[in-house]
């Protein structure tokens, strides 16, 4: 529940254990390079607060930043800095939203590990999420209908498998991920652009409440921040740093998927693209990842071999993990067992599964494309037939 803004009952920026994390997130030049820098010569950032301004000077601070430190120190609330890293903590209380930064025990550890990991994250929703292990599914914001519907297959079969799906809240791939996993009854990561309480873009205000609900929604721009073309870039390398994976559902040559990709490639993920069809222009980004060393990806299972045991045991206590040990069907839902139990291990063609299970074709399609990520059903000449 947001805090009272009332100045007087409202805790000192000082007092906070994030207020100098914050501070530290607004500094002038002080960006990952920098940050790496220091590191490289202090033991922690905290160091900054002991040395005068010719030490300081000395680590390779420049002058402004020097300035807003030594503002810090004197607690000069009048310090532009200062001002608005106290904006901030304060936007914060009033907004309800939780502060997490890297002196933190529930800090993303594989965003430690990351070069220009953010100092301070902006959370709304389930914070214990951001511990879990993660997939990231991107793709175009103008996907086709069989991508999206890729997407949202893809996000509840990863679910199943107890791999939480974290993406963008974008338009298109992005939008159907976290769809695809919160019909299926699994949380989801949101990564945005922009403060977590600012509903972006507008479409998807819906979507976002549930995600806050249900899952997680985070940024490193405080509440009260626009979306902003620049911010997007930034965006994905958390999408990447946060996940184990990247898979590519469609994108363009051009595509921004194509800049997370080459992120979670540096940052040491895995790669997965999803191959299409040589006349979709939205294909040739994927097909580009293959001929690049991506994994190409057919089911959800070929995502699991690609990584191997490397999540076995480590969801150990929480109930999703339990997920993981089952035969695949006891994660299907009635639907999709009815479909599974209506195939023989000969072809069926789609009106005769309609007529046996009385699904409509859009219904029965969904179910069909689901079981085959799950590698229990396969095409072929004739309709489906069940290989699981």
């Amino acid at each position: 529940m947001p805090l009272s803004t009332d100045p007087l009952s409202v805790p000192n920026l000082y007092q906070s254990e994030h207020g100098f994390w914050i501070f530290l997130s607004c500094l002038p030049k002080f960006g990952a390079r920098r940050q790496q820098a220091i590191l490289e010569q202090l033991p922690e950032f905290e160091q900054l607060l002991i040395h005068n301004a010719a030490t300081l000077k000395a680590l390779g601070l420049a002058a402004e930043t020097i300035d807003a430190l030594e503002a810090w120190r004197r607690q000069d609330s009048a310090h532009p800095v200062v001002a608005s890293a106290d904006g901030i903590y304060r936007n914060c209380l009033r907004t309800g939203t939780a502060i997490v930064t890297m002196a933190d025990a529930d800090y993303p550890e594989p965003l430690r590990h990351i070069h220009d990991g953010p100092l301070v994250l902006y959370v709304r929703g389930d914070r214990s999420l951001l511990g879990r292990e993660q997939i990231g599914i991107v793709g175009s914001r103008n996907a086709t209908r069989a991508g999206l519907e890729h997407a949202r297959c893809f996000a509840a079969a990863l679910g199943q498998k107890g791999l939480l799906v974290t993406s963008g809240l974008a338009l298109g791939v992005d939008g159907a991920a976290h769809a695809g996993a919160l019909d299926a009854g699994f949380p989801t990561v949101a990564v945005i652009g922009n403060g977590v309480d600012k509903p972006y873009p507008y479409r998807h205000r819906t979507l976002s409440e549930r995600i806050a609900g249900e899952g997680v929604i985070v940024s490193e721009y405080p509440p009260g921040t626009s979306a902003k073309a620049g911010h997007f870039p930034r965006r994905n390398r958390i999408i990447s740093g946060l996940s184990r994976g990247i898979l590519v559902v469609e994108a363009g040559l051009k595509s921004g998927s194509l800049i997370t990709a080459r992120l979670a490639l540096e940052q040491g993920r895995e790669v997965f693209a999803i191959p299409g069809s040589v006349h979709n222009p939205l294909a040739r980004g994927c097909h580009h990842l293959i001929r690049q060393g991506a994994k190409l990806v057919e089911t959800v299972d070929d995502i699991c071999e690609e990584l191997g045991g490397w999540w076995t045991g480590q969801n150990e206590g929480d109930p999703s993990s339990v997920v993981m040990k089952r035969p695949a069907i006891e994660g299907l839902d009635s639907r999709e067992i009815a479909v599974l139990e209506a195939l023989g291990y000969d072809p069926q063609s789609t009106d005769d599964l309609c007529s046996v299970t009385g699904l409509p074709a859009d219904q029965l399609m969904q179910s069909l494309l689901l079981l085959e990520l799950q590698g229990l059903v396969d095409s072929a000449p004739g309709g489906f037939q069940r290989i699981g």
